[in-house]
């Protein structure tokens, strides 16, 4: 049976104003769009996924400058081009033929490499296969080859993350357009190998909302050995299962998760177990990093106090257990609202609220990690205007960071203030999202999502209502533009 594309035009404020520029939202006459219509080539998912890869290739357009690795005079700053990927090429020994997590690789040192096994696996894989060409082709430049094999590679996942979406969201493509248009995206898609780990992440999401328990703990497990937060989205099945009373899907994903963990990360830590506990341990010991609420703490600390308490903002495994701490309470708060309110949330509102909060919580919270909440708020949260305020606020932070990197080498182009201020706007952006889901938790009958399918589309065990049963719960009493005008 065929099912109606929703038109964002009739439900979103924003998505309305700027359709008046082409004469306003569809007519109620119009011929209605389905997803399973056939003899056309421009359907709404393929437009997404149009827009997607048009968007990754503009972002390869501006890491273009940095691509051949000469990066004299600051480059990789004045032109907002710098990357790890090609960086850490260089830094992790791949450019000598260095085997990652093998300490008598054919050039053994004391270098540990700093990421999860799978991500270094996947650095490793695809960078000895570059240095033993460049071995035979001396003009070859290695950096280049491998940042443009890794964001290759990088994009696909990107667009696997955007296929996953549309599988979830048949009746809503168009949700999807906020990924693809997203400036974040645009702007930070191979700062660092996040992709690998949200294309496995949102894999699992998408394997539960399929009712493939199995396949989503395989997804889990290796999402968590690529970086960690792949993990806490056990934390929201959880929170469904119990408001279902149904726990046998759940056992088999965290089953199958924990045994491809230790599929991935075990043999690691047999051959050699400080190359595998370099993570956690620099995950303990690393200090404040910029743009975190520690960061503006200490800053304003210093501004306006003269440093009263420098010993707590260096005590750097008391600032590591208070970001836990906090990050646990956030967690027992997303718990409690899960399980008392009057209708269960969905799993990606609940997904979307924990990674935000360890992000706001954390010690660390890298420029690419914006990529983490990018698919989540999409599946939580399909609405422009606070959307677009949180991008907005992203990109300010963006340029921001590249004036305090300039200003740390030593060419100071921006006052310290100005990258607080920037950080402090991201936060709030961010915070301001967390309370919209929240909000919309409770009072289901402004959740877009829940008011097209009736229930939870990416919880597959989950009862959805009929046509009939949605419009007598969801539509609202009073008018749809004042039911959607908070946006």
């Amino acid at each position: 049976m065929s099912e109606v594309v929703v038109s964002p035009a009739k439900e979103d404020p924003f998505v309305r104003g700027l359709s008046e520029a082409i004469g306003g939202p569809r007519g109620e006459h119009a011929v209605t769009e389905t997803p399973n219509r056939g003899g056309r080539i421009w359907t709404a998912a393929r437009i997404v996924l149009a827009l997607t890869c048009l968007t990754l290739a503009l972002h390869w357009v501006q890491k273009s400058p940095c691509r051949d690795g000469a990066w004299a005079d600051l480059k990789q700053y004045t032109n907002f081009c710098y990357t790890d990927v090609l960086a850490l090429y260089y830094a992790e020994g791949l450019n000598q033929g260095k085997i990652p997590y093998v300490p008598e690789s054919p050039i053994p040192d004391d270098h540990q490499v700093e990421y999860p096994v799978l991500t270094g696996a996947f650095m490793g894989l695809l960078g000895l296969p570059v240095h033993a060409i460049g071995e035979k082709l001396p003009d070859l430049n290695q950096g280049q080859a491998f940042y443009d094999l890794n964001a290759l590679f990088l994009s696909a996942f990107a667009v696997a993350t955007v296929a996953m979406i549309l599988s979830l969201r048949r009746r809503r493509p168009w949700d999807a357009a906020l990924f693809a248009l997203s400036p974040a995206l645009l702007v930070t898609a191979t700062v660092n190998w996040d992709f690998l780990v949200i294309v496995l992440g949102i894999g699992g999401l998408w394997a539960w909302g399929k009712r493939r328990p199995w396949l989503a703990g395989i997804m889990l497990g290796l999402g968590t050995s690529a970086k960690l937060w792949p993990l806490f989205l056990i934390g929201p099945l959880l929170i469904v299962c119990i408001r279902r009373r149904d726990y046998a899907p759940l056992i088999k994903t965290v089953i199958a998760s924990v045994l491809t963990w230790a599929v991935i990360n075990v043999p690691v830590m047999l051959l050699s177990w400080r190359d595998w506990y370099r993570f956690m341990e620099l995950n303990t010991t690393r200090p404040i990093d910029w743009g975190t609420i520690w960061y503006v703490g200490r800053h304003l600390d210093t501004e306006l106090f003269g440093g009263s308490v420098p010993a707590f903002w260096g005590d750097i495994p008391l600032i590591t257990n208070l970001a836990l701490l906090l990050f646990l309470i956030g967690c027992a708060g997303v718990l409690a609202l899960g399980l008392m309110a009057k209708t269960p949330p969905r799993v990606a509102q609940l997904a979307f609220l924990v990674i935000a909060l360890f992000l706001v919580t954390s010690k660390v919270w890298s420029q690419q990690f914006t990529l983490w909440l990018l698919p989540l708020i999409v599946l939580a949260r399909p609405k422009w205007g606070a959307f677009l305020f949180w991008q907005i606020t992203e990109v300010a932070y963006f340029l921001a960071f590249y004036g305090e990197l300039l200003g740390a080498s030593g060419r100071s182009v921006i006052p310290e203030g100005v990258f607080v201020l920037a950080s402090v706007a991201r936060t709030a952006s961010v915070i301001t999202l967390i309370v919209l889901v929240v909000r919309e938790i409770l009072n289901p009958e402004l959740d877009v999502v829940r008011r097209t399918y009736g229930g939870d589309p990416d919880d597959g065990y989950s009862v959805k209502m009929t046509a009939s049963e949605r419009s007598s719960r969801f539509t609202p009493k009073s008018s749809p533009e004042a039911l959607s005008a908070p946006s």
